[in-house]
């Protein structure tokens, strides 16, 4: 991630850009973010390419045909402009690095990271396959690692199966040399079967550290892929059997995607990214790029705090789709230095009477401390953001969306276990909060249902489907409870917790609700008692 240099776009359609990601043959990808506060990557082609009429086609089927690819390991397509003077299209960003840089940084993976990674590409190129496309470009650059399994991204160069509408121009290679198939090397169709070569030359990456097609030219390169066989260094058993299978020359030699997955991980995938999935040194790589997230929110946030009073904002509009709506003020008329005494002020009171109102109301659902604790100084001044005003007598203003709010629980197990019997259970406490100030509490317990720690999470970011917060610690936490980043990301009916520190017992643990607030709190309890 690099910041953005003189005469580069800050913003992209609708996104306000935040840095720039990488580059490529066909364009810059940037990380940017929306008015409703959701974190993309912008992908925009070089303008010299906008100028071919052909290629701009190519880009319109491209972004039709990503559309159409879905399920939890890939990175949806959620926004695109085909016709824009400068053509883009935006992604869910994944906070997460990828293989390549994991590998070349940490080493090979262990076996069973290993495993758990094939199956989680299987199942994204199972989506795939499933709406006739071909990914044609899997290679350790575009597979990102993140606390709860991998991601496959880019499907720019995707193409339809049945022929009728290639997405690339006749005689042009996609794909990346060491990785692409050998049928595709000899100009021949790509099939479902050229991804499953490319899904084992990454799995070869993955288990040796090193590509299974070493060259010291792209002749060699290209010949090795054709006629040699695969270097798998010292892997052994049936992990190399199968690895072999997906490298074999004739494509009809290699498994089918669901019967990889099953020699992969033969007791089902259930659980499978819970915690230790990834090394520990992987495991804080991913958390720290979670917390950049954050240190670039920060940064937007000082930004605008130190822009000129009579600045225009626009409103935000995508607090509507969260069953509230923003209410644009007109500034208040004031004398020099006073406007920041009058909003501190403010604040100030509102906090202090939501505080007692809402304490009475919670703490009848949960005994506990009786000490109270306050929301989090704001290390920088609000800015205008989408906020929900909540339905009833009293107005709460917050980053949260409604969906969030309320009582989660689930089972853990432990970091040795993956699958074994659950050693306790996690319950979270969601509540309204505004970035910067505490937003809920969770709790550990073990098998037998006795309290063992807490934490207080603290809100740091928040989206329409994802919220970020950093957890501090209650009780004794020893290796259970850790300060850290917390993920809380809604998966269906259920919220799928996440946490970054290595050393948590549950790196990743499925919640189901259990309890409602309603009205909504200003704040949650100060600390669940067990």
């Amino acid at each position: 991630m690099q910041p953005l240099e003189s005469g580069e776009p800050r913003t992209i359609g609708p996104y306000r850009l935040l840095a720039r990601l990488g580059s490529g043959g066909m364009g810059r990808v940037y990380l940017g973010r929306s008015t409703g506060g959701r974190t993309v990557a912008v992908k925009a082609v070089h303008p010299h390419l906008a100028l071919d009429r052909e290629f701009r086609e190519r880009f319109r089927r491209e972004v039709a045909a990503a559309r159409r690819v879905g399920g939890p390991w890939t990175a949806p397509v959620l926004d695109a402009d085909p016709e824009a003077p400068v053509p883009w299209v935006a992604t869910g960003y994944v906070a997460g690095p990828p293989l390549s840089r994991a590998v070349s940084g940490y080493g090979a993976l262990p076996e069973h990271s290993v495993r758990a990674l094939g199956a989680g590409l299987a199942g994204a190129l199972t989506a795939v396959h499933a709406r006739d496309l071909i990914h044609r470009d899997v290679k350790p650059s575009n597979v990102l690692l993140t606390l709860d399994g991998p991601r496959l991204i880019d499907f720019g160069i995707a193409r339809t199966t049945d022929g009728t509408a290639p997405l690339t121009s006749t005689g042009v290679s996609v794909g990346s040399p060491g990785y692409i198939s050998p049928e595709q090397l000899l100009g021949k169709e790509a099939t479902t079967a050229s991804d499953v070569f490319s899904l084992g030359a990454v799995l070869a990456y993955a288990a040796t550290g090193e590509a299974p097609f070493p060259a010291a030219s792209s002749g060699a390169l290209v010949y090795s892929v054709v006629h040699d066989e695969p270097r798998l260094g010292s892997v052994g058993g049936e992990l190399r059997e199968l690895i072999a299978g997906c490298l074999a020359k004739d494509p009809a030699d290699r498994p089918a995607l669901g019967e990889l997955a099953d020699g992969l991980v033969p007791d089902g995938a259930s659980g499978l990214f819970g915690a230790g999935w990834l090394p520990p040194p992987l495991v804080e790589q991913a958390g720290r790029a979670a917390v950049s997230l954050l240190e670039l929110d920060t940064e937007d946030d000082t930004e605008d705090a130190e822009a000129p009073e009579d600045a225009e904002v626009p409103e935000s509009t995508e607090s509507t789709e969260n069953g509230g709506s923003a209410e644009p003020r007109a500034p208040e008329q004031l004398a020099p230095g006073r406007r920041r005494i009058s909003c501190s002020f403010t604040l100030t009171l509102t906090l202090a009477a939501l505080g007692v109102i809402i304490g009475s109301v919670l703490m009848s659902r949960h005994s506990g401390d009786s000490t109270a604790r306050g929301p989090a100084e704001r290390s920088t001044p609000t800015k205008p953001s989408s906020r929900t005003d909540y339905p009833g007598d009293i107005k709460v203003r917050s980053d949260v969306p409604p969906r969030f709010v309320g009582e989660w629980a689930g089972t853990f197990t432990t970091s040795a276990g993956g699958g074994r019997p659950a050693a306790g259970t996690l319950d979270v406490v969601i509540g309204a909060a505004e970035k910067g100030f505490r937003v809920g509490v969770l709790k550990r317990f073990d098998a037998d249902g006795d309290f063992v720690c807490g934490a207080d999470l603290d809100l740091r970011l928040a989206e329409k489907s994802e919220l970020v917060a950093r957890s501090t610690p209650f009780g004794a936490a020893g290796g259970l409870c850790a300060t850290g980043t917390v993920i809380l990301r809604l998966e269906g009916a259920g919220l799928r917790y996440v946490s970054t520190e290595s050393k948590a017992v549950n790196g990743a643990v499925t919640l189901k609700r259990v309890g409602d607030f309603d009205p909504p709190p200003r704040r949650v309890p100060p600390r669940p008692g067990s």
